[in-house]
């Protein structure tokens, strides 16, 4: 058989059974993956990035004088997202935020913390990003496992789970906006890592990077309280205890983006499953 008489890796990738994710956001990010900037850019910006902000945080470090730029950083990042980057790509980028905030509320709320702890990060519009999200993004994650850790309630609650908070609201990445460019999202990481770098204080930089290996803490989180080991089969790692900021982090942001979207569709499918008189964490058990 011919190449061109076999299924494309597109086809295939759309109807993967494995890849659980919301078919919309899936299509999108196929869309965004066949984009020309992802074949032709991505591997040569990706290569340079790293190198860049290699000899940036190594001069930060060294560097005595201390100092973030937090609000330059979110009129750049704005900027180059409305100017540089393709609508479905900041849609993508968005969407992420909002996800990883009801991921975050599933734990907090299920897990019983004190006031519960939620989290209100949920940018539909791409100004929203430019009030300091990027470090509250960080930062929420770290704030609800620390509650978590502190209070032990990693255990299934007696109650039943509430599947209150998933629902993820349509975003506006003001795709009217005129566009001198329409970059894939890896690309438009590679290039945004580098003022992130710049602008952020080494020990605020290190904790950003650090905060992407958080994934497998919070998987563990959610495995305890649905019952369902589904989540730890997406953990790429042991939870960490250890720091190293000599990662690829456009890449790990990607994947950390796609780990999200897998969880919180495995949420979804175990809400929808739910009788409505039956305990959930039976539904993800299979019983």
């Amino acid at each position: 058989m011919s190449e061109s008489a076999g299924p494309s890796l597109w086809e295939v990738m759309a109807a993967d059974p494995a890849i659980t994710m919301d078919r919309a956001t899936l299509r999108l990010v196929i869309s965004d993956q066949r984009r020309r900037s992802r074949a032709l850019v991505y591997p040569w910006l990706r290569v340079l990035s790293r190198a860049a902000v290699t000899v940036i945080t190594g001069v930060r470090r060294a560097c005595p004088v201390r100092f973030s730029a937090h609000a330059t950083m979110d009129r750049l990042c704005l900027w180059f997202l409305r100017r540089f980057v393709s609508p479905a790509a900041v849609s993508l980028l968005m969407r992420h935020f909002i996800v990883e905030t009801n991921l975050l509320n599933f734990c907090a709320v299920n897990a019983g913390l004190p006031g519960r702890a939620e989290v209100s990060l949920r940018p539909v519009t791409l100004s929203a990003l430019g009030s300091g999200a990027v470090i509250e993004h960080d930062l929420n994650v770290y704030r609800v496992l620390l509650a978590i850790g502190q209070t032990g309630g990693t255990a299934r609650p007696d109650g039943g789970l509430n599947f209150g908070m998933l629902d993820v609201p349509a975003v506006d990445p003001e795709p009217a906006t005129r566009r001198l460019l329409n970059l894939d999202i890896q690309t438009a990481l590679c290039l945004m890592n580098i003022p992130f770098a710049f602008c952020l204080s080494p020990a605020e930089y290190r904790r950003a990077v650090h905060s992407l290996r958080l994934d497998a803490s919070l998987l563990g989180v959610i495995a305890a309280l649905t019952g369902d080991d589904t989540f730890l089969g997406w953990r790429t790692a042991l939870p960490p205890v250890r720091v190293d900021s000599n990662v690829d982090v456009p890449a790990t942001v990607y994947e950390h983006a796609l780990v999200c979207e897998y969880a919180l569709a495995r949420l979804c499918q175990i809400r929808d499953a739910t009788p409505a008189d039956a305990d959930p964490r039976d539904v993800a058990l299979g019983l």
